[in-house]
């Protein structure tokens, strides 16, 4: 008899469990053959992923300096510490380590380390805090790179800031591309929780820095541009102001500033236009010379000083009787040049304008800049000619206006505005900004006829304000109704005055604007102007060649050669008595300005060549940052500042003796963290 009949159903299971196991195998061998074979890089990827983590460097951003080489932006290298307390073995030892490095006080440090909370954060630090906490447990340190802005605000609005990394505003945000540089990358370990390994690096790309702009501005000049702006606008009450210098003969731009309701505007001489007022005269002059539709010596009858025209009367503030062009331009007279330029068509008078560059952007390369408005003649009415000539139913900036005189004194080439004069890239290479000319617009000969004529607007003109001891100064002032809630406010007015000197050979050009101020412009905008120059004939820094000033110094009227000079707070370079103060809505205007310059007073006289004198630093202890800054510059010392907050010394130290032309440290007592 057969032990394993065909139907025993045992026979049957262990068949039945064999296949089992076979397939169970099969798909282990196939599912490891997929895993291995088929999936074996992906899953190689993920365990690196929880082993490894990668990581952004970021990358410095590139330096912003002035035309000297002063660093006005640039990115510095901070360390942020952070405590984790449950992760501290020795607490006292990490808190005396934390209170040396740090600088903190015992109490605080023994507080921080003893926290029962999971985190914390003690701030940014200096870089050299890291080689003693580095290797402290459950200190934690992150590296971190900060905008800085060694000047503190001065060119803020030009430069621009920093925000999540990326350049928000002014060159900052122009030059974005070069600035920001390539960030890099780190593989880092993780421990089985998750964690960094401090120290693990696997592999690295290192970051690259961004490239360096070279500026025009001079930080001396644009902080001196600076104090100068908020000393006029606090002497005549203003609501704000502008101030620009620039070189004519290269459209570079020295300073600028803007002022408004007592804070930095940044950007409003080239963002905020407003009708110029009698600044727009020369130009209305240059167009007539230059179709040949009047002469320098034609005369024209102002009568009273009041002519009707289209149903409006324009009235002249002193003018009178029978004027020649010339004259009218230097008094100033709105009835003579409104006169004079109904010789010239519409097409005319609107083409000598736009020549001058206004009603168009100038391309300086910063956002938000206007054009202006200069409507087209088919939108004129019949009082649009006179107006315009006499400076109405225009709107300009200060920078169309300074390059438009600019051209005046370079002999009638209307430059391009430069503020970056060099191109630093990451990978060495440098480019120059070159002057660029935009266009021709009147001859060499007639821009001097005209500069002749503004030399006569100081000399025995509206612009006498401006006049220096021992140089022609060609300018022009301006006065302009204020215009607010649809209509033009009684009492109020945009003060302005622009020229340039020396104007044999102009070197500057200056503009200065007050807003709604109860006068005229040579009155309250030429004194500004004047002190400008004065300041960059004081200043060791400024970009002037000396040599060629020295050769075109004037006689005094004791028929001594000088040269003019700004008054030194502690330095005597000759007593003189100052003319008698402007009264501006009930206030002296005649003290001294906060740069040390008078800015109402007849201007000293001293040597261009001037000596190197010695000056001790003083001790600036407590103050804030503008009146130590103005302190220096006014003993002819330039001006760098550390951080802000009060000053808490400087460097040299107070007492040392220095060279004017030297500059001084400005230290600030508060801690960066």
């Amino acid at each position: 008899m057969s032990r394993n009949p065909a139907g025993d159903p045992l026979r049957f299971r262990r068949r039945a469990l064999l296949g089992v196991w076979l397939l169970c195998g099969a798909a282990v061998v196939a599912r490891a053959a997929q895993v291995q074979l088929v999936q074996g890089d992906a899953w190689a990827q993920a365990a690196l992923a929880q082993q490894r983590t990668s990581i952004e460097i970021p990358a410095p951003r590139g330096r912003i300096l002035d035309r000297e080489g002063v660093p006005l932006a640039e990115t510095r290298e901070l360390v942020e510490v952070g405590v984790a307390p449950r992760e501290i073995r020795d607490r006292e030892q990490a808190a005396s380590t934390l209170s040396e490095a740090l600088g903190l006080s015992r109490e605080r440090a023994r507080r921080v380390v003893s926290s029962g909370r999971s985190w914390e954060y003690l701030g940014a630090f200096p870089t050299s805090v890291r080689p003693r906490l580095k290797d402290v447990t459950g200190v934690h340190l992150t590296r971190l790179l900060r905008r800085d802005y060694p000047q503190g605000q001065l060119a803020r609005g030009i430069l621009g800031s920093v925000r999540d990394g990326l350049g928000a505003g002014g060159l900052e945000q122009t030059f974005e591309d070069l600035l920001r540089g390539h960030p890099g990358r780190a593989v880092l370990g993780k421990d089985p929780s998750g964690r960094l390994r401090g120290g693990q690096v696997f592999q690295m790309e290192a970051p690259r820095a961004g490239g360096d702009l070279v500026l025009t501005l001079d930080a001396d000049l644009q902080a001196i541009a600076k104090e100068s702006l908020a000393a006029a606008v606090d002497s005549t009450e203003a609501t704000g102001g502008d101030i620009l210098v620039l070189s004519p003969h290269t459209g570079e731009i020295l300073a600028a500033a803007s002022l408004r309701g007592g804070v930095d505007a940044g950007l409003g001489f080239i963002t905020e236009p407003v009708e110029p007022g009698s600044t727009m005269k020369p130009f209305t002059l240059a167009t007539l010379l230059r179709r040949g539709r009047a002469s320098l010596a034609d005369e024209f009858d102002v009568g009273e000083g009041r002519w009707t025209q289209c149903g409006r009367t324009i009235h002249d503030v002193s003018a009178r009787g029978t004027l020649t062009l010339e004259r009218a331009v230097q008094v100033s007279s709105n009835v003579a040049v409104a006169r004079a330029a109904e010789a010239l068509t519409p097409l005319e008078q609107w083409e000598g304008l736009r020549d001058f560059g206004f009603g168009q952007a100038t391309g300086l390369p910063v956002p938000g800049e206007s054009s202006g408005r200069l409507r087209r003649p088919d939108e004129w009415t019949c009082q649009s000619r006179a107006s315009l000539a006499i400076g109405y139913e225009i709107s300009v900036t200060p920078l169309q206006v300074a390059l438009a005189y600019g051209a005046l004194a370079n002999g009638g080439r209307l430059m391009e505005p430069r503020i970056v004069q060099e191109v630093r890239h990451p990978d060495g290479r440098r480019e120059s900004v070159a002057p660029r000319v935009v266009r021709r617009v009147v001859s060499r000969r007639l821009a001097r006829e005209i500069t002749e004529v503004l030399v006569g607007v100081v000399a025995d003109g509206t612009g006498q304000a401006a006049r220096l001891a021992s140089f022609n100064v060609a300018a022009k002032s301006g006065t302009a109704r204020a215009f607010g809630d649809g209509a033009y406010e009684r009492g109020s007015f945009y003060s302005s005055f622009v020229g340039y000197f020396p104007a044999e050979d102009p070197q500057l050009v200056i503009y200065a604007k007050l807003d709604n101020v109860a006068g005229y412009g040579g009155a309250l905008a030429g004194p500004v102007t004047r002190a400008m120059m004065e300041a960059a004939l004081a200043s060791q820094g400024t970009p002037l060649r000396f040599a060629e000033l020295s050769d075109l110094t004037r006689p005094d009227r004791s028929g001594a050669a000088t040269g003019a000079s700004v008054r030194f707070a502690a330095t005597t370079l000759g007593n003189v008595e100052p003319e008698a103060p402007v009264t501006v809505r009930g206030r002296s205007a005649g003290a001294a300005g906060p740069t040390g310059v008078d800015l109402f007073a007849a201007p000293p006289a001293a040597s261009v060549r001037r000596p190197s004198l010695s000056v001790r630093v003083p001790d600036l202890s407590g103050m804030g940052l503008r009146e130590a800054s103005r302190t220096l510059h006014a003993l002819g010392l330039r001006v760098r500042v550390e951080s802000g907050g009060p000053v808490s010394g400087t460097r040299p130290r107070a007492g040392s003796t220095v060279t004017t032309g030297d500059t001084i440290l400005l230290r600030s007592g508060r801690a960066d963290r």
